[in-house]
């Protein structure tokens, strides 16, 4: 494993837009737009990394990377049919006040710098996100998507070039 994406879900993998107009499918459990999905599977496959979970879709998750919910059920299929899965995911390093106010974006930046720090072998990494998460180091390596309409061809070219160059 040389090359990781470090991947948020809400905001990447669907968008305020999307969630707007498919209210039955977010009742349903099916808060993903497959067509983001399909723009990750592209890059994942041209740059060959591997995908670490840093949103808090991974508490929806076991130690064994298993989903627990219908909605990390369905995000599993999805990225299944795409032949994507996640290998891993970053530590928790939330206290119950960020919890609570769901102000993550406050440790996700030494969140994935503790992730980074265990696995040596990573040469090229990148975080796709919607969220500033405060740390100029992290900035170097994010492609920040815009909530409203999630992970773009736009934003999947900046990434390539980034994890390619």
């Amino acid at each position: 494993m040389n090359s990781v994406i470090f991947l948020d879900i809400d905001g990447v993998l669907n968008s305020n837009f999307w969630n707007d107009s498919h209210q039955k499918e977010i009742s349903d459990g099916k808060l993903i737009d497959i067509e983001k999905i399909q723009l990750l599977a592209k890059l994942v496959r041209k740059t060959n990394s591997k995908i670490i979970l840093h949103s808090g879709w991974r508490f929806w998750y076991n130690s064994n990377l298993e989903p627990t919910r219908k909605e990390s059920e369905n995000l599993s299929r999805l990225m299944q049919q795409e032949g994507l899965v996640i290998d891993g995911m970053t530590p928790d390093f939330s206290t119950e006040e960020i919890r609570k106010s769901k102000k993550f974006s406050l440790v996700k930046a030494s969140e994935i710098l503790a992730w980074l720090a265990e696995h040596k072998e990573i040469d090229k990494w990148l975080v796709i996100d919607d969220l500033d998460l405060h740390n100029p180091e992290i900035e170097i390596h994010q492609i920040k998507t815009d909530s409203s309409i999630g992970l773009t061809i736009e934003d999947i070219q900046k990434a390539e070039k980034k994890l390619l160059s």
